[in-house]
């Protein structure tokens, strides 16, 4: 246990660097908060250099199973320490509140209970922006190096034991460099859009929060109205194209941009099955809107339906409608963009729900199974993208769904317990659990600030569980994982 402490104050020592980000945003607008920002810096620094020292004789390589107790504690330890900032800076505040969006940041969820965004502190709201930036930088770590661990999600075939022609899918032999790799193209990924939402019309500061919140597949702005407040097809292309981007493995990112080819796109069994489904599902959208009469013009109703099912599918969580909580849209429309950010999001990426590759491993085990009981003795492996899945990876696939269902279900249930009504309490659970933001339904603002402390609390929790795939949280309460 020792020894993990030693990582988790090397972490929080590291995670002091962090606040370079909203001192530097501060001193460039003059809102004066650099000095809470410093000493919120040298305080999380000089604690983690401490833990660190004190713990550094006990300091020992990390065994797998440590990495599930470094990254469900370091994940809490760092939301709360980065409270710190807006605790000091916003009297009044509840503690609750503050990881609440601390959470929210670096799980990439994007939901926030805050209001008057747009009178907020520049900087704190650079602050904001800067966790779910960072936070998505960790979770392509966790993505690469702790998950493949379980066996649950797609990145199992980046391990280096992988069997048969998986092996050839590693970017290199080892996962720090494939991660240094595909930190690469999420920082180029990031002044690109940086640049491109200046141009669209954006200032530099709005362009930078929302590029930072577009790479990392987050849903925080810096304005109450969300992506409404700009008004703008230029701005909403931009970001539909970053936020595609981003959904998309990035590993395939980085081997297209080294070998100047398209090629790894076409052989992405993820890629192509979002491509066709984000394809319907906004042609269907669409038609539904105009045939409604919701916009009667069908540009205008392929112009909303593009960017506000794109941004929900891949877990963002924008609008760009200046309204409540699509107002005025067929109820299907809705629920229909929540389902799809369950599923859309490729393996790789800082996209949270149930993730495409996993949707396709369940699709070729239902086919197989139709198969077998007409041809009971007949040999189908289930193959995703010509590559057979092993045993053990669909096996947990299988857990990992029920887990899922059993966690939202469970969660919903406790939202009721609070008052809350089924419809908001199962929206906002499923949202949280796959970490893109949601609002509650009939509020004019996009944020869930009417929630009372304990739906707070319930809500922080089902995103932390979203961002760590569920079973890395709930393996920490197993005997077998304190067997010695």
């Amino acid at each position: 246990m020792l020894g993990i402490i030693y990582f988790l104050g090397l972490i929080l020592a590291a995670f002091g660097l962090v606040y370079a980000l909203p001192i530097g945003c501060s001193l460039a607008v003059g809102d004066g908060l650099w000095p809470t920002f410093l000493v919120c810096a040298a305080l999380t620094t000089t604690v983690g250099l401490g833990v660190a020292a004190l713990t550094y004789k006990y300091r020992r390589e990390l065994k797998p199973r440590d990495g599930f107790m470094l990254v469900t504690v370091g994940w809490i330890l760092l939301a709360a320490v980065a409270t710190l900032p807006l605790l000091m800076a916003m009297p009044g505040l509840t503690f609750a509140r503050a990881l609440f969006e601390t959470m929210s940041g670096l799980t990439t969820t994007g939901s926030t209970v805050f209001t008057g965004l747009d009178s907020l502190a520049p900087s704190l709201n650079f602050w904001r922006c800067s966790l779910i930036w960072v936070g998505g930088l960790a979770v392509i770590v966790v993505a690469m190096g702790v998950m493949p661990l379980l066996g649950i999600g797609g990145m199992q075939l980046y391990k280096a034991d992988a069997p048969g022609p998986v092996k050839d899918q590693k970017l290199e032999p080892r996962i720090t460099e494939a991660a240094r790799s595909v930190w690469l193209v999420y920082v180029l990924l990031t002044a690109a859009g940086i640049f491109a939402l200046r141009i669209s019309g954006m200032t530099w500061f709005d362009a930078i929060c929302h590029a930072f919140s577009a790479v990392s597949l987050g849903g925080f702005s810096t304005h109450d109205a969300s992506i409404a407040y700009f008004h703008s097809p230029a701005v909403e292309v931009v970001l539909m194209v970053l936020m595609l981007a981003a959904s998309m493995n990035f590993t395939r990112h980085f081997v297209a941009l080294r070998r100047l080819t398209l090629k790894p796109y076409r052989n992405d069994p993820e890629f192509k099955a979002m491509a066709i489904v984000l394809s319907l599902s906004v042609a269907g959208v669409t038609l539904l809107l105009f045939f409604n009469g919701v916009y009667s013009n069908f540009n205008t109703a392929l112009r909303y339906s593009a960017f506000n099912v794109i941004s929900m599918a891949t877990t963002t969580g924008w609008v760009s409608v200046g309204h409540g909580l699509f107002h005025g849209w067929p109820v299907f429309a809705p629920i229909w963009m929540l389902f799809l950010s369950g599923i859309v999001c490729s393996t790789g990426t800082t996209g949270g729900g149930i993730k495409m590759f996993r949707t396709l491993v369940l699709t070729r085990q239902a086919e197989r199974e139709l198969k077998m009981l007409v041809h009971p003795s007949a040999v189908a492996p289930v193959r995703v993208g010509r590559r057979p899945i092993p045993e053990r990876a669909a096996d947990g696939i299988l857990a990992f769904i029920f887990l899922y269902f059993m966690a939202v279900a469970l969660l919903v249930f406790a939202m009721l317990l609070t008052g809350m009504d089924f419809d908001s309490a199962f929206r906002v659970i499923v949202a949280s659990i796959n970490n893109t933001a949601y609002g509650l339904p009939g509020h004019a603002q996009w944020n869930l600030h009417a929630l009372t402390e304990p739906q707070i609390w319930i809500c922080t929790c089902a995103m932390l569980l979203g961002r760590l795939e569920i079973f890395s949280v709930i393996v920490l309460f197993t005997r077998t994982f304190w067997r010695k």
